[in-house]
């Protein structure tokens, strides 16, 4: 984004130290400097200073993130805004335009997102002003939101489940949070569930006259690090088929989809990937991420000097209990069919396996679209019971 249309938020901006501070005032101003990002991502170490089931992200990992080198910006624009108090920052939020949203829906729709304040209703009001400005100024006329920045990545706003610690790529926020949004004139637009399943959970009774059905069709496999590039092209072009008709879709991007695969490289076991092959042609796919924030959760945000030797201790060597699918999918032609469901559940129990030999207990799979009856049904029958639910706001902006 331009200079001239970052300054046009501009606003007077007080530091600690400065002499001629404003307390009775809120003031926002837009992210432009170093130490305006750094307050950026620092800020939610005072928020939720305190809160038992917060885990600290890793700075450096967030300032990637929120950097333009994100490859979510090659499709979109955006802004960002921290609140002052007194030279303090006591909130921050973010607004953007996923042009691969507008041409998908055209409906004039912008997001907001990375969302963090204090407890103050005129905190939330000045963020969300500013946010909603930008936003109609580039011609949207409806917010949705929270995206931290894509459907495809981190979203939606913590309204039940406050009391246990997100999983992988999960959010968390205090209970007032949904509150103090609400107060705004937003409305739910779509709630997002996870579930919690115990890793050890025994197989439904009607899988193997399943597997039995379908056995000469279905070939399941791992993971091929000799080709892992190639399976990580199959492995998007399944999810965006599979998730092209669900409420929202926008397709991953082939470099958006190359650094989720950094990381899956890093973190995640060839075998904790499962490929599922109909007649000899991909149809249907699943990863587990072991739960990096049972790992990271007391380093503070730091991988310097020592974090980063007690995180890959702990995943190479100790093990991590818990993990999350973040992906699942099965082709749109094989759903809401009897061969879909033996996908389903043959690659849950086939990752089942590799999870139970590595010492996962438990297992989060997430997100769930509320309006989704198929897999609630396939996550309940193997005990999965819902324990978190975030949600997405919506609201039809004033001209």
């Amino acid at each position: 984004m331009s200079q001239k249309t970052i300054s046009s938020f501009s606003s007077p901006r007080f530091h600690e130290g400065d002499k001629t501070e404003d307390c009775s005032h809120i003031l926002v101003s837009p992210v432009l400097k170093r130490r305006d990002r750094d307050a950026f991502l620092r800020l939610p170490f005072r928020i939720f200073n305190g809160d038992p089931a917060w885990i600290p992200p890793i700075l450096i990992e967030r300032k990637g993130h929120c950097s333009r080198r994100n490859p979510f910006f090659s499709h979109a624009i955006g802004e960002s805004w921290i609140a002052w108090r007194s030279g303090v920052p006591v909130g921050r939020i973010s607004a953007h335009i996923d042009h691969l949203y507008l041409e998908r829906y055209g409906d004039d729709t912008g997001f907001f997102g990375m969302i963090e304040a204090v407890d103050d209703p005129a905190v939330f009001h000045a963020l969300f002003a500013h946010a909603e400005k930008w936003l109609l100024d580039h011609g949207m006329r409806k917010v949705l939101g929270p995206f931290n920045y894509s459907i495809n990545q981190e979203c939606g706003l913590l309204v039940e489940g406050f009391g246990i610690p997100p999983s992988i790529m999960m959010g968390h926020c205090p209970p007032y949070y949904p509150l103090r949004v609400e107060e705004l004139g937003y409305s739910k637009a779509k709630d997002l569930l996870a579930y919690r399943i115990q890793a050890n959970f025994p197989a439904p009774s009607f899988l193997s006259s399943l597997q039995a059905r379908y056995a000469d069709r279905i070939r399941m496999r791992t993971l091929d690090n000799r080709l892992f590039f190639k399976d990580l092209q199959i492995i998007r072009d399944i999810y965006n088929d599979a998730w092209s008709g669900n409420w929202g879709f926008v397709p991953f991007t082939e470099e958006e989809f190359r650094e989720l695969g950094s990381a899956m490289r890093f973190l995640v076991p060839p075998d904790y990937v499962r490929i599922a092959e109909v007649d000899g042609e991909p149809a249907a796919m699943m990863v587990l991420f072991p739960n990096l924030n049972e790992a990271i959760r007391d380093l503070n945000g730091r991988l310097f000097p020592l974090g980063w030797l007690k995180l890959l201790w702990r995943l190479k060597v100790c093990g991590l209990q818990s993990g999350r699918v973040p992906l699942m999918g099965v082709r749109r032609r094989f759903q809401s069919s009897m061969l879909g469901a033996a996908l389903s559940f043959m690659m849950i129990t086939s990752i089942q396996a590799s999870g139970l030999k590595r010492g996962i207990k438990e297992v989060e799979m997430s997100w769930i679209l509320e309006d989704n009856p198929g897999m609630i049904k396939i996550i309940e029958s193997i005990g999965g019971t819902c324990y978190k639910r975030y949600r997405i706001y919506e609201k039809v902006m004033a001209n």
